[in-house]
Order: structure tokens, then C-alpha cells, then sequence
């Protein structure tokens, strides 16, 4: 597997360099630049190229999620995952509506990012477990019916889906269901293809109507 290349987009000199350093010392991740605030990463992140950017929401000029606006229609294939203290559900929906693929919580453990970084990369739309708390509890305000017929998805599909909207790794659906990753991994991708999405948060929304 080729690397993974990453961005970090952080006005905490700090936080950043100890971004940098996780991603510099981990097997299977490229360290391609870092930015201090959105303005330069709007020029700067086009020209880099990565697979995925952590990007900062509460950012010194311009906002993150303001960054991601603009960058996601024009360069689709980078990842945006939201790196912050935040757990605000408006900043939450705000950061997805805006493209953002993934949303973690900036004192999630060194293994855990570089995780989340890989399934983002793999498909994914991981997030920290307080965030996907958030999500589901949001969904459960909303009437459950799927806005799709029950027989697009097989009973199997389904069940991942469900997990999925829980903010689960692909391993843990695994574990829970007792079945291979691998075998997660292909369903998922016949999810997305059925539905016509790209990422988790884009599925849950169009299978359960939101």
C-alpha cells in the first residue's frame, strides 16, 4: 500500500508540531506540509495534493470549516477530517455540511488518529466516539424510515449501516458481527454503491431520510 499523505491546517504551533511528529514517526504516512491558518492553506493544499487534511476549526482568520467549503468542491479527492476541542452539535453538522469526511476530537489518543486517518483513506468517515454520540442522537430525533425502499440494502447491509451510523471501525463491526474486516470492507462498498454515496455521513443521511 502506498503511503498515506497528509496535511495539517492548525494555528497552535504546539498542537501542530506534536501533529507533525505522530504522523512523521508512523509506518504507512507522509508528513507533506503544514499550515498555520486557512489562507495559506488555501493556496498551499492544491499545489500538495494530500489524501487527507486535519484541519483545525477554530482557526485564526478564516474558520476551518470555512476552508473546507471552499476546497472541497474544486479538489473532491482530498479528505477533510475536522481536528478540534469542539463537540457542539452546530459545529458538528456545520463542519459536515461544509465536506468535511470526518470529525475527531483533538484529545484522541496518538493511535487512535492515525487509525481514524487510515479508514478515512480506506472509505471511511470515522469519528470520535462522543462526536458519533452526538450524530446518532440527532438521527433519533428524526423519524427512522428509511426515504428508500427496504429492499435496496440486504438485511446484512443494513445491520452494517446501523453500526456504521455509530461511528464503528470497520474492525469492530467485524468483531460485533463476528464476520472478516474484509468482508465489512465489501459490503460497505456495496452500501455506497447502491445508494450512490461516497462516505458513511452521506449514506446514514440518505438512507434514513435526513
Amino acid at each position: 500500500m502506498n503511503d498515506i499523505s497528509v496535511c495539517i491546517v492548525e494555528d497552535n504551533k504546539d498542537i501542530r508540531l506534536a501533529l507533525e511528529q505522530i504522523i512523521h514517526l508512523a509506518d504507512e504516512f507522509q508528513m507533506l506540509g503544514s499550515f498555520p491558518n486557512a489562507e495559506e492553506a488555501l493556496t498551499g493544499l492544491p499545489m500538495l495534493k494530500p489524501k487527507v487534511v486535519l484541519m483545525d476549526i477554530n482557526l485564526g482568520g478564516m474558520s476551518g470549516i470555512e476552508c473546507v467549503r471552499l476546497l472541497k468542491p474544486k479538489h473532491p479527492d482530498i479528505l477533510f477530517m475536522m481536528c478540534t476541542i469542539y463537540e457542539e452539535d452546530e459545529k458538528i453538522f456545520e463542519a459536515l455540511t461544509a465536506g468535511a469526511n470526518a470529525y475527531i476530537l483533538k484529545k484522541t489518543a496518538p493511535a487512535r488518529l492515525l487509525e481514524a486517518i487510515r479508514e478515512l483513506y480506506e472509505g471511511g468517515a470515522p469519528m470520535s466516539s462522543q462526536i458519533a454520540r452526538k450524530v446518532v442522537a440527532a438521527f433519533s430525533r428524526i423519524p427512522q424510515v428509511p426515504s428508500l425502499s427496504l429492499d435496496t440494502l440486504s438485511h446484512r447491509e443494513a445491520e452494517i449501516l446501523q453500526l456504521l451510523a455509530k461511528g464503528l471501525l470497520y474492525k469492530e463491526i467485524a468483531g460485533q458481527l463476528n464476520i472478516a474486516q474484509e468482508t465489512v470492507r465489501k459490503h460497505v462498498y456495496h452500501i455506497y454503491e447502491k445508494l450512490h454515496v461516497n462516505n458513511r455521513v452521506e449514506a446514514v443521511n440518505k438512507y434514513f431520510g435526513r
